[in-house]
């Protein structure tokens, strides 16, 4: 239930990023000469449209990654369960400022780490990057 609450909460702006991004490149000439040549429609929009519509939606979820740490605090306090968020709130209640930073220290680095797996995903979708 509580990874539920995290992950719909926040999946309707990719559902509606991806839609909108593919549907932008839907109209491109590239699938269309893809079409041109006889391509099966499945091997146009996975090859194709897919691939390049990925670029903002993945930029997108690398911000989301952050909400939803922000969003653990919310569910940990709320279904009791002990973790990062309960600690971060205890802290704060207890005005424990090491505790409190480390805390933030932790979650900065998870945010890092998440803005590098992004642009590892960038290196893999877009081919132009990898010769730069």
């Amino acid at each position: 239930m509580p990874v539920a609450c995290l992950v719909v909460s926040r999946l309707g702006v990719g559902v509606k990023l991806t839609r909108t991004s593919m549907l932008e490149v839907i109209g491109a000439d590239y699938v269309r000469t893809a079409r041109a040549k006889g391509l099966r429609e499945r091997a146009v929009l996975v090859r194709h449209a897919l691939r390049n519509a990925l670029m903002p939606v993945v930029t997108a979820f690398g911000v989301q990654l952050g909400y939803l740490l922000g969003g653990t605090l919310v569910v940990e306090v709320v279904f009791g369960w002990p973790g990062i968020g309960q600690y971060a709130i205890g802290s704060i209640t207890a005005v424990d400022f090491p505790a409190i930073m480390s805390v933030t220290v932790v979650i900065s680095v998870f945010f890092v780490l998440a803005n590098l797996v992004v642009d590892v995903l960038y290196l893999y979708l877009d081919p132009r990057l990898r010769n730069a």
